[in-house]
């Protein structure tokens, strides 16, 4: 008997797991084999999601473990609609929601239109445009604080040579006026490439044909733009505000890097007010409410604009 077959008997498994692993049905194979992920997913995601829920109606504080656990009902959510500092945490999330949204989608698609035309160095140009979304946020946070500095900091020497105001009259991240922009600033310099690679992508799905025929029809560039490059590009733009908006609703890290939530809570995002409630105050019942109200507001947002979203492809 050759050496090859003596190995293939030898790596054959014994007669009664081979005859174990034959009756089992396709099905219950995809069950052995998906088990694990489910029980993670389980035990990771739906679980804590669970205890949470069941947190919100109680009055449970983490840090007093002796304590009695009273069954309060709806009145962490009741307190938490009827609190105006909430509504204003919503109010300075928004802002920054809105406008971050606004200047990376401008900004991205334009430069992805101009990357998009094959100049010489594009290569070098779009590596470039990409670094800053390589970075850790606590990093840009600390480099822009740096920057932000009224003495020392770049930033406003050159807002200072532009515009003629002394470089020192002014704190980016002091003022009440100016620290919300200055995190709109900072979110729109680090991701703005992201949304650039998405509608980059999309630029280059069209296909030339479509633009050749316009030709032929004697359409010209701006009514290219408006009726071929803008509606196939369309839903990766979308795409691409449905994945920052929902990352930006979440914002934590950079905000605390740059303003605390300062000056005062002018720029205090749901996210922060949400820790202190959590670990600063330790109201973790009211905090668990908190949390179910900002889930089921993203989840609920999401859901709506999928839906559009899948409308515009269907188009």
């Amino acid at each position: 008997m050759s050496g090859k077959a003596v190995d293939g008997i030898a790596k054959m498994p014994p007669p009664d797991i081979a005859r174990k692993v034959k009756g089992l049905s396709d099905r219950a194979i995809a069950w052995i084999f998906i088990a694990p992920t489910i029980f993670l997913l389980l035990a990771i995601n739906i679980f804590p999601l669970i205890w949470t829920i069941r947190l919100s109606f109680t009055n449970f504080r983490a840090n007093r473990f002796n304590a009695e656990v009273k069954w309060i009902g709806l009145r962490n959510y009741e307190r938490i609609l009827s609190d105006p500092d909430i509504w204003q945490t919503m109010q300075a999330t928004a802002h920054f929601l809105f406008w971050t949204l606004f200047f990376q989608v401008l900004i991205g698609f334009a430069l992805a239109y101009l990357i998009n035309k094959k100049f010489k160095g594009n290569d070098l140009w779009t590596t470039l445009i990409v670094l800053p979304m390589m970075l850790s946020p606590a990093v840009v946070g600390n480099f822009w604080t740096f920057l932000y500095q009224p003495q020392i900091g770049l930033f406003n020497y050159v807002v200072g040579f532009f515009s003629g105001v002394d470089p020192s009259s002014f704190s980016m991240i002091g003022s009440v006026n100016l620290a919300p922009w200055a995190i709109v600033i900072v979110d729109t310099w680090m991701w703005t490439p992201f949304v650039m690679l998405i509608c980059l992508a999309g630029l280059r799905s069209i296909p030339d044909t479509i633009y050749e025929a316009a030709e032929c029809d004697r359409a010209s560039k701006w009514r290219q733009f408006w009726t071929i490059t803008i509606p196939m590009v369309l839903p990766f733009l979308m795409l691409a505000v449905l994945f920052r908006g929902i990352e930006n609703f979440k914002m934590f890290d950079l905000v605390v890097q740059l303003t605390g939530g300062g000056p005062g809570s002018i720029t205090e995002l749901t996210s922060i007010n949400l820790k202190r409630e959590a670990f600063e105050k330790w109201r973790t019942g009211y905090a668990s409410a908190y949390a179910v109200i900002l889930f089921v507001t993203i989840f609920g947002l999401a859901s709506i604009y999928v839906k559009a979203l899948n409308k515009v492809k269907e188009r």
